[in-house]
Protein backbone atom coordinates (compact mmCIF):
# COMPACT_ATOMS: atom_id res chain seq x y z
CA UNK A 1 0.00 0.00 0.00
CA UNK A 2 2.74 2.51 0.70
CA UNK A 3 4.81 1.66 -2.36
CA UNK A 4 2.08 2.47 -4.54
CA UNK A 5 1.03 5.35 -2.82
CA UNK A 6 4.60 6.53 -3.27
CA UNK A 7 5.05 5.46 -7.36
CA UNK A 8 1.99 7.38 -7.90
CA UNK A 9 3.16 10.25 -6.17
CA UNK A 10 6.52 10.57 -8.27
CA UNK A 11 4.16 10.08 -11.33
CA UNK A 12 2.58 13.11 -10.70
CA UNK A 13 5.67 15.06 -10.03
CA UNK A 14 7.71 13.97 -12.94
CA UNK A 15 4.30 13.35 -15.12
CA UNK A 16 5.14 9.71 -16.63
CA UNK A 17 3.12 8.66 -19.26
CA UNK A 18 4.76 5.40 -18.79
CA UNK A 19 2.61 4.53 -15.81
CA UNK A 20 -0.08 4.99 -17.71
CA UNK A 21 0.79 2.85 -20.48
CA UNK A 22 1.50 -0.26 -18.32
CA UNK A 23 -1.62 0.19 -16.24
CA UNK A 24 -3.74 -0.60 -18.96
CA UNK A 25 -7.32 -0.50 -19.51
CA UNK A 26 -9.44 -2.58 -17.30
CA UNK A 27 -11.19 -5.67 -17.86
CA UNK A 28 -14.93 -5.49 -18.33
CA UNK A 29 -15.06 -9.31 -17.02
CA UNK A 30 -14.55 -10.54 -13.46
CA UNK A 31 -14.30 -14.72 -12.51
CA UNK A 32 -15.13 -15.99 -9.26
CA UNK A 33 -14.56 -19.45 -7.50
CA UNK A 34 -15.36 -20.91 -4.29
CA UNK A 35 -16.68 -23.47 -1.98
CA UNK A 36 -19.34 -23.08 0.76
CA UNK A 37 -19.78 -25.59 3.89
CA UNK A 38 -23.49 -25.19 3.15
CA UNK A 39 -25.15 -23.56 -0.06
CA UNK A 40 -28.19 -21.63 1.30
CA UNK A 41 -30.87 -19.85 -1.09
CA UNK A 42 -32.46 -16.98 1.04
CA UNK A 43 -32.18 -19.48 4.00
CA UNK A 44 -33.04 -22.45 2.66
CA UNK A 45 -30.42 -25.25 2.51
CA UNK A 46 -29.92 -26.22 -1.49
CA UNK A 47 -27.39 -29.40 -0.45
CA UNK A 48 -29.10 -31.02 2.72
CA UNK A 49 -26.15 -29.84 5.08
CA UNK A 50 -23.20 -30.63 2.37
CA UNK A 51 -20.59 -28.84 1.00
CA UNK A 52 -21.23 -26.77 -2.60
CA UNK A 53 -18.71 -26.05 -5.25
CA UNK A 54 -19.69 -22.57 -6.91
CA UNK A 55 -18.22 -20.23 -9.76
CA UNK A 56 -19.01 -17.50 -11.97
CA UNK A 57 -18.04 -14.73 -14.86
CA UNK A 58 -19.71 -11.23 -14.92
CA UNK A 59 -19.34 -8.59 -17.77
CA UNK A 60 -20.06 -5.26 -16.53
CA UNK A 61 -19.95 -2.26 -18.87
CA UNK A 62 -18.73 1.07 -18.21
CA UNK A 63 -22.70 2.56 -19.02
CA UNK A 64 -23.97 0.54 -16.17
CA UNK A 65 -25.43 -2.84 -18.02
CA UNK A 66 -23.89 -5.70 -16.95
CA UNK A 67 -24.90 -9.86 -17.54
CA UNK A 68 -23.20 -12.63 -15.68
CA UNK A 69 -23.95 -16.59 -15.17
CA UNK A 70 -23.23 -18.26 -12.05
CA UNK A 71 -23.17 -22.40 -11.16
CA UNK A 72 -23.54 -24.53 -7.88
CA UNK A 73 -23.67 -27.67 -6.90
CA UNK A 74 -27.07 -28.48 -5.20
CA UNK A 75 -28.96 -31.75 -4.19
CA UNK A 76 -32.60 -31.14 -3.43
CA UNK A 77 -33.46 -31.54 -6.88
CA UNK A 78 -32.02 -35.10 -7.50
CA UNK A 79 -33.43 -35.49 -3.66
CA UNK A 80 -36.72 -35.84 -5.28
CA UNK A 81 -36.45 -36.83 -8.71
CA UNK A 82 -33.49 -39.15 -9.28
CA UNK A 83 -31.22 -36.72 -11.21
CA UNK A 84 -30.52 -32.92 -11.67
CA UNK A 85 -27.68 -31.79 -9.26
CA UNK A 86 -26.46 -28.45 -10.85
CA UNK A 87 -28.10 -25.10 -10.73
CA UNK A 88 -27.33 -22.43 -13.29
CA UNK A 89 -28.08 -18.52 -12.89
CA UNK A 90 -28.20 -16.45 -16.04
CA UNK A 91 -29.14 -12.69 -15.06
CA UNK A 92 -28.57 -9.46 -16.65
CA UNK A 93 -29.57 -5.86 -15.88
CA UNK A 94 -28.69 -2.09 -15.34
CA UNK A 95 -27.16 -0.21 -12.01
CA UNK A 96 -26.02 3.70 -11.50
CA UNK A 97 -25.39 5.41 -8.60
CA UNK A 98 -26.52 9.04 -8.23
CA UNK A 99 -26.69 11.76 -5.73
CA UNK A 100 -23.12 12.24 -5.09
CA UNK A 101 -22.34 8.42 -5.47
CA UNK A 102 -24.30 7.71 -2.00
CA UNK A 103 -27.49 6.59 -3.61
CA UNK A 104 -27.40 3.77 -6.04
CA UNK A 105 -30.16 1.38 -7.90
CA UNK A 106 -30.44 -1.48 -9.99
CA UNK A 107 -33.26 -3.19 -12.10
CA UNK A 108 -33.05 -6.92 -13.58
CA UNK A 109 -33.84 -9.99 -14.47
CA UNK A 110 -32.62 -13.76 -13.08
CA UNK A 111 -33.24 -16.97 -14.21
CA UNK A 112 -32.52 -20.07 -12.26
CA UNK A 113 -32.37 -23.34 -13.85
CA UNK A 114 -31.99 -26.88 -12.36
CA UNK A 115 -30.70 -29.30 -14.71
CA UNK A 116 -32.40 -32.30 -15.48
CA UNK A 117 -35.26 -32.17 -13.26
CA UNK A 118 -37.10 -34.98 -15.04
CA UNK A 119 -40.00 -35.13 -16.06
CA UNK A 120 -41.59 -36.36 -12.42
CA UNK A 121 -40.47 -32.36 -11.23
CA UNK A 122 -39.46 -31.32 -7.91
CA UNK A 123 -42.78 -30.47 -5.97
CA UNK A 124 -44.85 -31.86 -8.80
CA UNK A 125 -43.85 -28.82 -11.63
CA UNK A 126 -41.23 -27.29 -13.01
CA UNK A 127 -38.43 -25.58 -10.73
CA UNK A 128 -37.10 -23.33 -13.39
CA UNK A 129 -37.82 -19.75 -12.16
CA UNK A 130 -37.28 -16.62 -13.44
CA UNK A 131 -37.73 -13.28 -11.73
CA UNK A 132 -37.13 -9.61 -12.24
CA UNK A 133 -36.20 -7.43 -9.56
CA UNK A 134 -35.23 -3.64 -8.16
CA UNK A 135 -33.15 -2.34 -5.45
CA UNK A 136 -32.34 0.68 -3.94
CA UNK A 137 -28.87 1.77 -2.00
CA UNK A 138 -27.48 3.99 -0.13
CA UNK A 139 -24.20 3.65 0.89
CA UNK A 140 -23.70 0.07 1.82
CA UNK A 141 -27.36 -0.46 2.60
CA UNK A 142 -29.62 -1.75 0.13
CA UNK A 143 -33.20 -2.85 -0.13
CA UNK A 144 -33.75 -5.29 -3.17
CA UNK A 145 -37.65 -6.90 -3.34
CA UNK A 146 -37.82 -9.93 -6.09
CA UNK A 147 -40.82 -10.89 -7.93
CA UNK A 148 -41.14 -14.40 -10.07
CA UNK A 149 -42.65 -14.19 -13.76
CA UNK A 150 -42.89 -17.83 -14.56
CA UNK A 151 -45.47 -20.25 -13.24
CA UNK A 152 -44.03 -22.13 -10.44
CA UNK A 153 -41.45 -20.54 -8.02
CA UNK A 154 -38.83 -22.73 -7.54
CA UNK A 155 -41.91 -25.67 -7.67
CA UNK A 156 -44.35 -24.46 -6.17
CA UNK A 157 -48.39 -25.31 -6.76
CA UNK A 158 -50.44 -22.88 -5.25
CA UNK A 159 -52.88 -24.04 -2.19
CA UNK A 160 -55.21 -24.58 -5.12
CA UNK A 161 -53.02 -26.55 -7.16
CA UNK A 162 -52.46 -23.18 -9.62
CA UNK A 163 -49.23 -21.06 -10.54
CA UNK A 164 -47.45 -18.89 -8.16
CA UNK A 165 -46.25 -16.42 -10.29
CA UNK A 166 -46.28 -13.23 -8.39
CA UNK A 167 -44.33 -15.24 -5.13
CA UNK A 168 -41.99 -12.33 -4.03
CA UNK A 169 -39.13 -11.75 -1.69
CA UNK A 170 -38.12 -8.67 -0.10
CA UNK A 171 -34.92 -7.92 1.43
CA UNK A 172 -32.50 -5.56 3.27
CA UNK A 173 -28.58 -6.10 3.22
CA UNK A 174 -26.08 -3.90 5.05
CA UNK A 175 -22.33 -4.43 5.24
CA UNK A 176 -19.74 -2.46 6.80
CA UNK A 177 -15.56 -2.26 6.13
CA UNK A 178 -13.85 -3.02 9.61
CA UNK A 179 -10.60 -1.96 8.18
CA UNK A 180 -7.82 -4.46 7.57
CA UNK A 181 -9.02 -6.53 5.33
CA UNK A 182 -12.31 -7.29 7.74
CA UNK A 183 -15.80 -6.80 6.98
CA UNK A 184 -19.04 -7.68 8.38
CA UNK A 185 -22.77 -8.19 6.51
CA UNK A 186 -26.03 -8.48 8.16
CA UNK A 187 -29.55 -9.85 6.15
CA UNK A 188 -33.36 -10.09 6.97
CA UNK A 189 -35.48 -11.19 4.36
CA UNK A 190 -39.15 -12.46 3.57
CA UNK A 191 -39.96 -14.73 0.88
CA UNK A 192 -44.09 -14.69 0.17
CA UNK A 193 -45.18 -17.55 -1.91
CA UNK A 194 -48.74 -16.93 -3.93
CA UNK A 195 -51.39 -18.59 -2.44
CA UNK A 196 -49.37 -20.85 -0.41
CA UNK A 197 -49.25 -19.57 2.76
CA UNK A 198 -47.74 -22.42 4.65
CA UNK A 199 -44.57 -21.75 2.71
CA UNK A 200 -43.82 -18.07 3.47
CA UNK A 201 -41.12 -17.50 6.14
CA UNK A 202 -38.66 -14.90 7.04
CA UNK A 203 -35.02 -15.23 6.86
CA UNK A 204 -32.17 -13.44 8.56
CA UNK A 205 -28.04 -13.71 8.32
CA UNK A 206 -25.21 -12.46 10.27
CA UNK A 207 -21.16 -12.62 8.99
CA UNK A 208 -17.73 -12.00 8.98
CA UNK A 209 -15.22 -11.83 6.26
CA UNK A 210 -11.45 -11.58 6.01
CA UNK A 211 -9.83 -10.94 3.17
CA UNK A 212 -6.55 -12.86 3.25
CA UNK A 213 -4.76 -11.59 0.10
CA UNK A 214 -5.29 -14.83 -2.33
CA UNK A 215 -9.12 -15.01 -1.48
CA UNK A 216 -11.94 -13.81 1.05
CA UNK A 217 -13.03 -16.59 3.82
CA UNK A 218 -16.51 -16.03 5.47
CA UNK A 219 -18.23 -17.10 8.55
CA UNK A 220 -21.89 -16.82 8.97
CA UNK A 221 -25.27 -17.62 10.64
CA UNK A 222 -28.12 -18.18 9.06
CA UNK A 223 -31.78 -18.99 10.80
CA UNK A 224 -35.73 -18.85 9.31
CA UNK A 225 -39.07 -19.21 11.04
CA UNK A 226 -39.98 -21.83 8.19
CA UNK A 227 -41.81 -24.92 9.21
CA UNK A 228 -39.43 -27.38 8.68
CA UNK A 229 -40.76 -30.42 11.25
CA UNK A 230 -41.41 -33.48 9.89
CA UNK A 231 -44.48 -33.81 7.94
CA UNK A 232 -44.27 -29.68 7.48
CA UNK A 233 -43.58 -27.28 4.17
CA UNK A 234 -39.50 -27.13 4.51
CA UNK A 235 -38.97 -30.91 5.35
CA UNK A 236 -37.72 -31.91 2.06
CA UNK A 237 -36.52 -35.83 0.75
CA UNK A 238 -32.76 -36.17 1.54
CA UNK A 239 -30.36 -38.64 0.02
CA UNK A 240 -32.31 -41.35 1.87
CA UNK A 241 -35.46 -40.42 0.53
CA UNK A 242 -37.56 -43.72 -0.25
CA UNK A 243 -40.65 -43.14 -2.77
CA UNK A 244 -43.83 -44.38 -0.88
CA UNK A 245 -42.35 -43.80 2.68
CA UNK A 246 -43.74 -41.50 5.71
CA UNK A 247 -42.88 -37.89 6.41
CA UNK A 248 -40.36 -38.94 8.85
CA UNK A 249 -38.26 -41.53 6.90
CA UNK A 250 -35.51 -39.82 4.61
CA UNK A 251 -36.39 -35.74 5.38
CA UNK A 252 -34.71 -33.52 6.59
CA UNK A 253 -35.58 -29.61 7.69
CA UNK A 254 -33.49 -27.54 5.66
CA UNK A 255 -34.82 -24.22 7.30
CA UNK A 256 -32.88 -24.69 10.58
CA UNK A 257 -30.38 -22.20 11.79
CA UNK A 258 -26.91 -22.95 10.56
CA UNK A 259 -23.56 -21.50 10.56
CA UNK A 260 -21.67 -21.37 6.90
CA UNK A 261 -17.99 -21.56 5.97
CA UNK A 262 -17.25 -20.28 2.99
CA UNK A 263 -13.93 -19.43 0.61
CA UNK A 264 -14.60 -17.12 -2.65
CA UNK A 265 -11.58 -16.06 -5.15
CA UNK A 266 -12.50 -13.44 -7.58
CA UNK A 267 -10.40 -12.26 -10.53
Amino acid sequence: MQKSVIVIALAGLFSLPVLAEEAGPTSPFSFNVGVVSDYLFRGISQTHGDAALQGGVDYAHPGGFYLGAWGSTISWVKDYTGKGNTELDLYGGYKSAFAGGDWSYDVGAIAYIYSNHGPANAFGANPNTTEIYGAIGYKTFTVKYSRAISDHFIGWYSASGGSTRGSGYLEANYSLDLGDGWGLAAHVGHQKVRDLGVADYTDVKLGVTKDVGFGVVGLSYSDTNAKGKPGETYSWPNSGFVAGAGSTSGFSNVAKGKAVLSFTKTF
